[in-house]
């Protein structure tokens, strides 16, 4: 036993760094899954049972690369143009799940999505495109059925499809409609908003009219910023009111405005397309941005830094256009992303999200390999969704049976809904994942090394909100004192010069010569007491956590 303490304390110092709440760093680790002309997903219509399931074994086998490289949030494409991929009352199927639009295949993919996903720790955030809707033979082909038919006073002409209107007061309840029905139906974990933005000044789009009915004289830009943001309220309340958990995200244009020394160049999310996407993410319409920053050199980085100055206590991923990587494309080398990569987690960037799924899968550069065994090589949580008024989950109380070749542990379950729970195990150099959003309140682990069995393990609760508990730690002898305003020492065989208190960096914070040590003034965190002989010797003597 004096052998094996003093390597369980040094264990926990190591590891205490990580071992704050969460014990997992926050970061979205994304990539946009596309349904769109089965861009990513499925290669082929099925129109049989057998194609079927091969449609749903290929979303299986992705999903399976997906975790393996780390990535542990998935948009996927639910609303495509004014077609969808689930059964919808207000909006046809689209044509990519059984060959022709309106008809219906022989599963529900949104919700067989939303299974695997969870089933591999990952979530899965429903991808809504808001504004564009048909294309003019899709109209055709659907006939009564289409938007553009059913509500016209909605819909714009533009080039070779049409188009929502944001300034037509019901465009906002119609959208508010589709992605209430979505959260109401479906075990989602957010919503993803893309094209919530006027079209670019290329695209053809003429609301002169709807100006001159609903602009009251305002100034046009801020009428139409006006507009956007009325449709992002809607769909906030209309997605909150249902599950006040799931996230509520959007890409907007890469570029929030001009700089100071850098021009946008025109193209930018407030002045060109009307998103006041910083105003929704800092008013708490949003719980996170992905803004699309498909550049690089003087276009990325300085704007990737004005993100984060405009919001700096909320959640920005950037959005990378991992596409660029193809021969097809601008043929990018590896090192441009991952250059990017690189700098957005030195600038503590909430993560990322990549478009698209394909190219990562596909390996296209290396970039799966770089991303798998190098830079998402150890796991990650997402950043939490914002919570008012409700109560953090606390700890459980957990406890360990040590059993021949096996280690039980076992907690109360809480009393509040949608609690699941996180189990880690503590090692020298990390912390090992066991299980992510488990249901019940007991694991059993049969290690293949017989000695991993007495290192420490950890539990966390965490709510629907991902939002994890104070780590509740228990290993062979015990679970670590968690004092309140004092830590007392055992009486030792030596003659101690002074008592000092050291963080998980291995900085000093305190020194005493009496006992019990005051530690009432110290930060949340894990620490180890060490007492100073006449010698000049240190030794390790307790450990706590605050």
């Amino acid at each position: 036993m004096r052998k094996i303490l003093p390597t369980f304390l040094a264990l926990l110092v190591s590891l205490a760094a990580a071992a704050q709440t969460p014990l997992l760093p926050r970061e979205y680790r994304a990539v946009w899954f596309t349904t769109l002309q089965g861009l990513d997903w499925p290669r082929k219509p099925a129109t049989t049972a057998a194609a079927t399931e091969r449609q749903k074994q290929e979303l299986c086998s992705l999903f399976d690369q997906l975790q393996a490289a780390g990535i542990n949030t998935v948009f996927f494409q639910a609303r495509i143009r004014g077609t969808v991929a689930y059964p919808s009352r207000i909006e046809p199927w689209d044509a990519v799940f059984a060959g022709r639009v309106g008809r219906s295949p022989d599963y529900d993919p949104l919700a067989f999505a939303i299974d695997e996903a969870h089933k591999r720790g990952m979530e899965l955030h429903a991808w809504v495109v808001a504004f564009p809707s048909e294309k003019f033979a899709t109209v055709k082909a659907l006939g009564r059925q289409s938007l553009a038919r059913r509500r016209p006073e909605m819909c714009c002409k533009s080039d070779d499809q049409y188009i929502l209107d944001p300034g037509v007061p019901e465009t906002a309840d119609y959208l508010a409609s589709i992605c209430g029905e979505i959260a109401r139906n479906y075990d989602i974990d957010g919503i993803h908003l893309d094209y919530i933005r006027y079209p670019e000044s290329a695209v053809a789009f003429n609301d002169s009219k709807t100006y001159r009915k609903y602009g009251y004289g305002q100034p046009l830009a801020q009428w139409r910023r006006d507009n956007v943001s009325r449709v992002v309220r809607a769909i906030h309340k209309a997605v909150k009111r249902e599950k006040p958990w799931a996230k509520l995200s959007c890409s907007p244009v890469g570029k929030y405005a001009d700089l100071p020394r850098q021009s946008s160049k025109g193209w930018n999310a407030r002045d060109a397309v009307y998103q006041d996407a910083v105003a929704w993410l800092n008013d708490g319409l949003m719980d996170a941005l992905f803004p699309m920053m498909y550049f690089d050199g003087q276009h990325f980085y300085p704007f990737v830094l004005d993100w984060r100055e405009r919001c700096p206590e909320r959640a920005v991923a950037p959005g990378l256009g991992i596409y660029f990587l193809s021969k097809n494309e601008r043929n990018w080398s590896l090192d441009v992303v991952s250059r990017q990569l690189t700098y957005l987690r030195n600038w503590q960037m909430d993560g990322y999200a990549l478009f698209r799924t394909r190219f990562l899968t596909d390996n296209t550069k290396g970039l799966y390999d770089w991303l798998k065994h190098f830079y998402n090589a150890k796991p990650a949580l997402t950043p939490p969704a914002l919570a008012s008024n409700v109560p953090e989950p606390t700890a459980p109380d957990v406890r360990l049976d040590l059993g021949d070749h096996d280690v039980l542990l076992e907690w109360t379950p809480s009393a509040a809904d949608g609690v699941r729970y996180n189990v880690y195990r503590l090692l020298p150099d990390g912390v090992e994942v066991l299980a992510l959003r488990q249901d019940s309140a007991s694991l059993r682990l049969t290690p293949a090394l017989p000695a991993s069995r007495h290192l420490p393990y950890a539990v966390c609760a965490i709510d629907r909100f991902g939002r994890e508990s104070k780590p509740a730690i228990v290993q062979f002898g015990g679970t670590i004192p968690t004092p309140s305003d004092t830590v007392g020492i055992p009486d030792l065989p030596m003659d101690v010069l002074r008592y000092e208190v050291f963080d998980a960096q291995g900085r000093r914070v305190s020194t005493s010569v009496r006992t019990p040590i005051d530690v009432r003034f110290l930060g949340s965190g894990f620490y180890e007491v060490r007492a100073v002989d006449y010698r000049g010797v240190s030794h390790r003597v307790a450990r706590f956590r605050r």
